[in-house]
C-alpha cells in the first residue's frame, strides 16, 4: 500500500483549473520530486495535501485514510508536515520558541527533547543560535529552521516547497545533504523544487508537471537521462 495515494485530484481558484485530474504515489521511504515550471500547478498539491487548499474533487489517502476533507491541523497529527515555500518562519520569536511550535501536536516533553537534539543534530547552527531571534537569521539558517520546525512533529512524511529558493550554491548543497539524511532514517519526503537537477540527484522517482497535468513520470535517472527533460528543466 502506498503511504500517499493521490487520485484524479482537481482543484479550481475560482474558474481557473489549478490541477486537472493529478493522480500519483508515494510509496514508505521513498524522495518523491516534483519537477515543472512555475505555475505548474506544484505547490498547490502541497496545500491541497497538507489541507490548505481545497479539493475541487478527486480523492487523497495516507496510509489507507482519506484525508481530502480533513483540516489542516489535523491532518499535522496524522503524520505529515510541510515546510513551506519562503520559509514562512516567526520572525519576533526565539529560534527555540519556532522549533518548539513545530511539536504543538506532542504532549511527552521527554520525546520532544530528544526531537530537539535530533533537530540540533542535523542543524548545529540552530543550537548555536537558540535564543536569537528567527527574523535576525540568514536565509539559509532560516531555511534551516523550518526545515528543523517540521521535523519536531516526527512526521512520517516530509513535504517540502522549493527549498533551495534563494540560497547560495553552497547553501543548497548543504540543504539537500540534510534532506538525504533524513530521508535515510526513515522519513518519506515528497519535495517540489525548481532546482530539477538537484531535485532528481536525490530522487527515487519524479513527476513532471505542465499546466495542472503531470505530463510525464519515472525513476530520477530516467528522467535525468531524457532529452525533453535535459533541454527543458536542466538548461542542457
Amino acid at each position: 500500500m502506498s503511504m500517499l495515494q493521490v487520485t484524479d485530484l482537481c482543484v479550481n481558484y475560482g474558474v481557473i483549473p489549478a490541477l486537472k485530474g493529478i493522480s500519483f504515489e508515494v510509496n514508505e521511504g521513498e524522495v518523491i520530486a516534483l519537477i515543472g515550471a512555475n505555475g505548474a500547478g506544484k505547490t498547490t498539491i502541497l496545500h491541497t495535501v497538507t489541507g490548505l487548499v481545497e479539493a475541487s474533487s478527486g480523492k487523497i489517502e495516507f496510509e489507507g485514510k482519506d484525508i481530502t476533507r480533513v483540516p489542516a491541523h489535523q491532518i499535522v497529527k496524522l503524520g505529515l508536515a510541510h515546510v513551506p515555500e519562503g520559509r514562512r518562519v516567526f520572525p519576533e520569536m526565539t529560534v527555540y520558541q519556532n522549533l518548539m511550535l513545530g511539536a504543538f501536536t506532542r504532549n511527552d516533553s521527554a520525546e520532544k527533547q530528544a526531537s530537539l537534539q535530533s533537530v540540533y543534530g542535523h542543524f548545529p547552527r540552530l543550537k548555536e543560535r537558540a535564543r536569537q531571534l528567527a527574523g535576525t537569521l540568514s536565509g539559509g539558517e532560516q531555511q534551516m529552521l523550518a526545515m528543523g520546525r517540521a521535523l519536531m512533529s516526527r512526521p512520517r512524511l516530509l513535504l517540502m516547497d522549493e527549498p533551495s529558493m534563494g540560497l547560495s550554491p553552497i547553501l543548497v548543497g548543504e540543504i539537500f545533504s540534510i534532506i538525504e539524511e533524513v530521508s535515510r532514517e526513515g522519513t518519506t519526503v515528497l519535495l517540489v523544487e525548481q532546482n530539477a537537477k538537484k531535485a532528481l540527484s536525490i530522487a527515487d522517482r519524479a513527476y513532471v508537471l505542465e499546466t495542472g497535468s503531470i505530463s510525464l513520470s519515472g525513476s530520477a535517472s530516467e528522467l535525468l537521462g531524457n532529452d525533453e527533460i535535459r533541454k527543458a528543466y536542466l538548461g542542457e
